[in-house]
């Protein structure tokens, strides 16, 4: 049962889909499971470092998300385009996601002098591009462009456009590193008052994950050891290898950041594109404690807390937040497993 992906699968009203964050941040529900004891906590995220083990360390990912989806036209006055930067392939080469008809050799206009130029056309809908405003443009300028003309990529259930206030609201208190088109939404529920709370009481690291649109992607193959994991660019700062390389207990602030230190672990590789896909099958073998959001049905995401706890237990407990009224997915409450 853990490897079939329709196991995975739980039902959600629609009125548990959180659209909007609450307010204050760490106002969010916090379900907390202590494995060790089998006991199940409901509180509120201001609560958080009363649960926490002092001695353990706690990792964040410091990835920002970027405006990444912009809205042009074709060439010679041509029909409209969206257009969803996914990730960059190196300094000048960008994989995209196009609303619209394209080919090879097509050029694409946007704001502020921006062009994209069609490379490449992939077998899954990607679009390999390079982006111009009369010279090539590498990736640190594309992202200043798309600061000022593109739009934040909400995840595809918050069925609403953007607003100015999630430009604050989706972004982490310590993003830094530009590249993400998807918040590491565990971390949304910091108040400055809390993150300076976890620094005076903790030994806080940051690794960097750009987190990718596939991470809403759900498990399409019957069994979930057949699903295609998509990959994301990481990076592990020297001071963090230290850590990870010692005995000391981890706690990883969100999926994204269990995905790179146990990617870490396995291949000793600090940089690179990270694919891995962890699992009742596929456990962590170097995080100790997980801090997460609630996650869709049939997600890699959800496998991901699987791998802690268990699949079975994982569904229950879904099931008591549900029964409580949590909020779910990227706008929604979390759950430490300890």
């Amino acid at each position: 049962m853990d490897l079939l992906t329709y196991s995975y699968d739980y039902t959600l009203p629609q009125s548990l889909i959180a659209t909007l964050p609450v307010y204050p941040r760490d106002s969010a529900k916090l379900l907390v499971y202590d494995r060790t004891i089998k006991r199940i906590t409901h509180t509120t995220f201001s609560d958080l470092l009363t649960y926490i083990p002092k001695e353990c360390v706690v990792f964040l990912n410091d990835t920002r998300v970027i405006k990444a989806r912009i809205f042009g036209h074709k060439e010679l006055g041509g029909g409209k385009i969206e257009l969803l930067f996914v990730k960059s392939l190196d300094a000048y080469r960008s994989l995209v996601m196009i609303r619209g008809k394209v080919k090879v050799g097509m050029r694409l206009y946007f704001e502020e002098g921006l062009c994209a130029t069609i490379k490449e056309m992939h077998d899954d809908g990607m679009r390999t591009v390079t982006f111009d405003s009369g010279v090539l443009l590498r990736f640190e300028a594309l992202v200043a462009i798309l600061d000022k003309i593109g739009h934040l990529p909400l995840p595809p259930y918050i069925q609403r456009e953007d607003t100015k206030q999630d430009a604050h609201d989706y972004q982490t208190l310590f993003a830094q590193k530009a590249g993400a088109v998807a918040a590491p939404t565990a971390s949304l529920h910091f108040t400055p008052e809390l993150l300076a709370k976890l620094h005076s009481n903790h030994s806080v690291y940051t690794v960097t994950l750009h987190v990718g649109a596939g991470t809403f992607k759900p498990v399409e193959s019957e069994n979930i050891t057949d699903h295609p994991m998509h990959s994301e660019w990481f990076d592990v700062p020297q001071e963090a290898v230290e850590v990870l390389q010692s005995k000391r207990e981890i706690l990883a602030i969100g999926t994204t950041v269990t995905r790179t230190i146990e990617y870490f672990w396995r291949t000793q590789k600090m940089q690179g594109e990270c694919d891995l896909f962890l699992h009742p099958a596929n456990p962590p073998k170097r995080v100790n404690y997980l801090l997460t959001n609630f996650h869709l049905p049939k997600s890699t995401l959800l496998m991901l807390v699987a791998g802690f706890i268990g699949r079975e237990k994982a569904l229950e407990l879904y099931q008591e937040a549900i029964s409580h009224r949590y909020r779910f997915f990227s706008y929604g409450d979390a759950m430490l497993i300890l």
